[in-house]
């Protein structure tokens, strides 16, 4: 009878998890056509009915969350990053609740919380004390998987230290994380957009040159969404650094 109820114990203790492998195959084919509309607007629909069927369920959670957050990084306007951000940090903060030693949530509530810190502006986000919550999430990460989503975890660790103002700046480290994920990553876009950005801003226009060709002759095959936005953003970098070397 003790064993009985041990295993009953343990059975609800469990995350509770309704999605089953076929369902999240097919989100996950969803998100691999994300940029075309219709796929995109699928995906965002069948994860709000599934979740209000579920909303515990913790692949459910981070997959809504890595929706959110594309859907952030590619918002033209504060007010709209921001309501995405938000939603997909409060997402994700369910998340993490459910499955704490899970990468995927404490990853991507990270950068639900640095999306919304770059809408409402870095200098209210650090007075409003998102700085230690969105470190608490991605040290979190970085100790879990680092290397998850092709090293998203140090190159947002990594934008991190770009984007603080003097004295917090510490464009160095930036550029030694970047260096980490394009190590184990050398094919991923982001990481040398943002290596280029980082280098130019620390003076060093030919190394970003450099980095910028990287992404510019660089194949898409290992995620053709995020490929192509990275490469279109690419342009306005290398205008910048063309300026720069005039």
């Amino acid at each position: 009878m003790r064993l009985i109820f041990l295993a009953l114990s343990l059975l609800l203790a469990l995350p509770a998890q309704a999605a089953t492998p076929e369902l999240l195959a097919s989100l996950d084919a969803l998100f691999a056509k994300r940029e075309d509309a219709a796929a995109s607007k699928e995906l965002e629909d069948t994860l709000k009915k599934e979740l209000q069927a579920a909303p515990e369920d913790y692949e459910l959670l981070w997959r809504s969350a890595r929706l959110l957050v594309w859907q952030a990084d590619g918002a033209g306007d504060d007010r709209l990053k921001k309501v995405l951000g938000r939603q997909a940090w409060d997402t994700c903060e369910k998340g993490v609740k459910v499955a704490p030693q899970r990468v995927e949530c404490q990853y991507l509530a990270a950068a639900g919380i640095g999306t919304y810190s770059q809408a409402v502006g870095i200098l209210k986000a650090l007075k409003e004390g998102l700085e230690g919550k969105f470190n608490e999430r991605l040290d979190a990460a970085i100790k879990i998987d680092p290397t998850f989503d092709n090293g998203a975890p140090w190159l947002a660790k990594g934008r991190y230290h770009y984007e603080l103002p003097w004295p917090k700046r510490d464009l160095a480290e930036s550029v030694k994380l970047y260096e980490k994920a394009i190590e184990k990553f050398p094919g991923n876009l982001r990481a040398y957009l943002y290596l280029a950005e980082t280098l130019l801003a620390d003076d060093k226009a030919q190394k970003a040159k450099e980095a910028i060709q990287k992404v510019k002759q660089g194949s898409v095959a290992y995620d053709p969404p995020e490929g192509r936005r990275v490469q279109e953003r690419a342009k306005a970098v290398e205008a910048k650094i063309a300026k720069e070397l005039e």
